[in-house]
């Protein structure tokens, strides 16, 4: 088994949006309030430059594509960054690509020299808030001020 883990491509937007949408549904992600939902998704390649400090990660198994996850700022903020859209299809989770991902993801917000980062996520989502606790990610009572994402019930943040 092969994988990789490369920032996206434009011929990759559509199948990205797709288990974004499929991932989401699975775990109740759906609507206004949800990562799903947002503009962005339709074209993931168009909304993530380094040049504005962002980067959005495809993770392949066998040439396949099986999911993807991105660092950004939270609301133009030069100091905090947001994790973003960690969706992993099934059968492609228990072999490290959120793992794998999450550091990639946060290596480069260390490099683009954000101080912190944060996301907000579901409680149905028990995997994910594992890994991010093991990430040495903290929960917070409540999101932080801006976010766009209502329908999440877990929020963390991490020291870079």
């Amino acid at each position: 088994m092969k994988m990789t883990i490369s920032p996206i491509i434009p011929k990759q937007d559509s199948q990205v949006a797709s288990i974004i949408k499929c991932v989401g549904e699975e775990f109740g992600a759906v609507g206004e309030g949800f990562g799903p939902s947002d503009p962005e998704v339709e074209e993931m390649s168009q909304y993530y430059h380094i040049d504005d400090k962002s980067v959005y990660l495809v993770a392949t198994i066998d040439n396949k594509i099986v999911g993807g996850a991105g660092i950004a700022k939270f609301n133009d903020d030069d100091e905090i960054c947001e994790l973003r859209k960690l969706f992993l299809l099934p059968e492609s989770r228990g072999f490290g690509l959120g793992k794998g991902l999450t550091e990639q993801c946060l290596n480069f917000a260390k490099e683009m020299g954000f101080k912190q980062c944060y996301l907000d996520t579901l409680a149905s989502m028990t995997s994910a808030i594992s890994l991010y606790e093991k990430m040495g990610f903290s929960h917070l009572d409540k999101p932080l001020i801006g976010t766009i994402h209502g329908g999440c019930d877990v929020w963390m943040i991490k020291d870079l």
